[in-house]
C-alpha cells in the first residue's frame, strides 16, 4: 500500500499530541471515571494507528519541526511502547476500579507516553534531555499512587536523586558536544564525529552519557529503587520494567556514531554492564518473590543491554530490547498465572543437574549455536559473541540426576538451535543500526559470562558449601544498603515522619521507618 499521500509529519507528531491531549483531558472532573477511561483507550487506540501508518511510510524528515528527526528503529519502539500503553490502560482501568486518584493516574500516564514519543523522536540535545526528565517526572506520581506506603515512597526518592544527577550529567555532555560541534542537532553531532573524530570534549561527552544512562536504567550500584518499586500497582511496574527502564539501551544505540570513537566511555559501560549482568543474574536465582524476581531479571537484562552496546552490536541490543519489552509486560500483567505456575512448580522436588553435565553443557551450547549458523550462511555477529550466546543458553542441557536424561538433552538442544535460528533471522531486519564489534572488549564479556556460568554451576554442585555466598547473593550484595543509606544523609526525606506517625498510628511497628532514617 502506498502512504506517499499521507503528511509524514503529522503522523509522527500525532501520538504525542494524541498522548498529551489524553492526559490534559484526564484530569476534569466533567464525566466519570469510567468514561474518562474509555476515552483515554480511544485516544491511545488513535496514537497507535498514527504510529502504525507512520512507520509504514518510513521516516521523513519533519520540515519546521526543529529538534525532532524521526528514525525506523525510533518508529518500531514507538508502536512497542504505544501499544504497551494501549494494554496498560485498559489493564489499569479493570485493576484501579474504585481507587481514589485515578484521573491522576491517567494524566501521568498520558504524559509518561507523551514523552516517550518525543524522546523517540529528538534530534537535539534539549528536546532529548527535556523529554526524558518529563518522563522521570511523571512516572514519580505512579510510583507515588499510594502514598501511605514507606517503601514505595524510599524508592521514588532514590529515583529521583538518581534522576537528577543523570539530568545533570546529560546536561554536562550536551554543553561539551554543542560547544564543540557549534549545534546543538545530534545529526551535526554524528556528521562532526564522522568528518574530524573524537576531540577531548567530546569523549568526556560520551563519558557523562554514559553515565546517565548508568543511572537512568537502573545499572548497579543504583538499582535498589527497581526493586521496591514493587509496591506500585502492577500496571506501572509493567510500565515500568516493559518499556521507561529500556529508553537508555535506545539512548545509546541513538548515540552509537560517538560511542564508537569514544573508547573510555565503551570500558566504562563495559564495566557497569557487565558487573550488573553478572551480579543481578546471581542475586535473581536466589529470590522467592515472584515481582522481586522479575525486577531483580530486568536489572540483570538492562545490564546485558549495556553490554552489547559496549562491545559494537547495536543491532543485537535492539533486539534484546524488544524481546525483553514484550517479555516484561506479560510477564507483569499476567503476574496471578506466573505466581500460580511458580506454586505448581514448588510442590515438585528441585531438579539436582548431572555434576558432569555441567562442563559438558557450555560445549554442546557453543557447539550447536556454531552449526546453526554455518547451516544458514554463516554468523551475523564474531565468533567470541557466538561463544557467549552458548554460555548463556547452556543451563538448559543440564542434565537431571534422575529419569528423562535423553529426552532432556534433546529438548535442550533443539530450544538452543530454535533461539539462534531466530536470532539470526530478526538480526536481517532492516531497523537502520550499523553494528561495529569491538574484539577486546567482546573478550572481556566473554570472559565475565563465563565466571558468570562458573559460579552457577558451582551453585548447584556444591550448594551446602556455597551457603555464605548465597545468603550474600539473596542480600544483593549489600550494594544497595550503601547507595540508600548515602541517599538519606544527603537527601533527607522529609515524609519520613509522616510515614512513622501513619504506621504507628496504624498499629504496625515503626521500625521500617526507623531503617529507612
Amino acid at each position: 500500500m502506498d502512504f506517499a499521500h499521507v503528511p509524514g509529519p503529522a503522523l509522527s507528531l500525532l501520538p504525542p499530541l494524541a498522548m498529551g491531549l489524553a492526559a490534559a483531558l484526564a484530569l476534569p472532573r466533567r464525566t466519570t471515571v469510567a468514561a474518562g477511561w474509555r476515552r483515554f483507550q480511544v485516544l491511545c487506540g488513535l496514537a497507535f494507528a498514527a504510529t502504525v501508518l507512520a512507520l509504514l511510510a518510513g521516516p521523513v524528515r519533519l520540515q519546521g519541526v526543529p529538534g525532532l528527526q524521526p528514525t525506523v528503529f525510533g518508529l518500531v519502539l514507538a508502536l512497542l511502547v504505544q501499544g504497551l500503553g494501549l494494554v496498560i490502560a485498559a489493564f489499569s482501568a479493570r485493576y484501579l476500579e474504585g481507587e481514589a486518584g485515578q484521573r491522576r493516574y491517567a494524566a501521568a500516564l498520558g504524559v509518561v507516553l507523551a514523552a516517550v514519543h518525543l524522546l523517540l523522536m529528538a534530534d537535539h540535545w534539549l528536546v532529548l534531555i527535556g523529554a526524558w526528565a518529563a518522563v522521570g517526572a511523571a512516572l514519580q506520581r505512579l510510583l507515588c499512587f499510594y502514598p501511605d506506603r514507606p517503601f514505595a515512597l524510599l524508592a521514588a526518592h532514590k529515583k529521583r536523586i538518581a534522576d537528577r544527577v543523570a539530568d545533570g550529567l546529560l546536561l554536562l555532555a550536551a554543553g561539551l558536544a554543542w560547544h564543540e560541534v557549534g549545534s546543538g542537532s545530534l545529526s551535526a553531532l554524528w556528521a562532526h564525529v564522522a568528518q574530524q573524530g573524537p576531540s577531548a570534549p567530546l569523549q568526556w561527552a560520551a563519558v557523562a552519557l554514559v553515565l546517565a544512562v548508568v543511572l537512568r536504567t537502573a545499572l548497579l550500584p543504583v538499582h535498589g529503587w527497581l526493586i521496591q518499586v514493587m509496591e506500585a500497582p502492577t500496571p506501572v511496574s509493567a510500565l515500568l520494567h516493559a518499556g521507561v527502564v529500556n529508553l537508555g539501551g535506545f539512548v545509546l544505540i541513538r548515540f552509537a556514531p560517538l560511542l564508537d570513537a569514544a573508547a573510555p566511555a565503551r570500558w566504562l559501560l563495559l564495566g557497569f554492564g557487565l558487573a550488573t549482568a553478572v551480579l543481578a543474574g546471581l542475586v535473581m536465582l536466589t529470590r522467592i518473590s515472584i515481582k522481586v524476581r522479575l525486577a531483580w531479571s530486568t536489572v540483570a537484562q538492562m545490564g546485558f543491554m549495556l553490554l552489547e552496546c559496549a562491545v559494537g552490536l547495536y543491532t543485537l541490543a535492539a533486539l534484546h530490547l524488544l524481546g525483553h519489552s514484550l517479555y516484561k509486560a506479560h510477564a507483569f500483567l499476567s503476574a496471578s498465572g506466573v505466581v500460580r505456575e511458580a506454586r505448581r512448580q514448588a510442590l515438585h522436588a528441585p531438579a539436582v543437574p548431572q555434576p558432569f553435565s555441567l562442563p559438558l553443557a557450555p560445549v554442546l551450547g557453543i557447539g550447536t549455536v556454531l552449526l546453526v549458523l554455518a547451516a544458514v550462511g554463516g554468523p551475523a555477529w564474531p565468533l567470541w559473541w557466538s561463544a557467549l550466546l552458548g554460555l548463556a543458553w547452556a543451563p538448559m542441557l543440564w542434565l537431571p540426576a534422575a529419569g528423562g536424561r535423553l529426552r532432556g538433552l534433546l529438548w535442550g538442544l533443539l530450544m538452543i538451535a530454535g533461539l539462534t535460528l531466530a536470532v539470526r533471522l530478526v538480526h536481517a531486519l532492516p531497523l537502520g543500526l550499523h553494528d561495529a564489534p569491538q574484539a577486546l572488549q567482546g573478550a572481556v564479556a566473554l570472559l565475565g559470562m563465563a565466571l558468570l556460568y562458573v559460579a552457577l554451576a558451582a551453585l548447584q554442585w556444591r550448594p551446602q558449601a556455597l551457603a555464605r555466598a548465597r545468603r550474600w547473593s539473596y542480600a544483593g550484595f549489600y550494594v544497595d544498603e550503601v547507595y540508600t543509606r548515602l541517599a538519606l544523609r544527603l537527601w533527607p526525606a522529609h515524609w519520613m515522619p509522616e510515614a512513622r506517625r501513619r504506621t504507628q498510628a496504624g498499629g504496625a511497628p515503626a521500625a521500617l521507618a526507623d531503617a529507612a532514617q
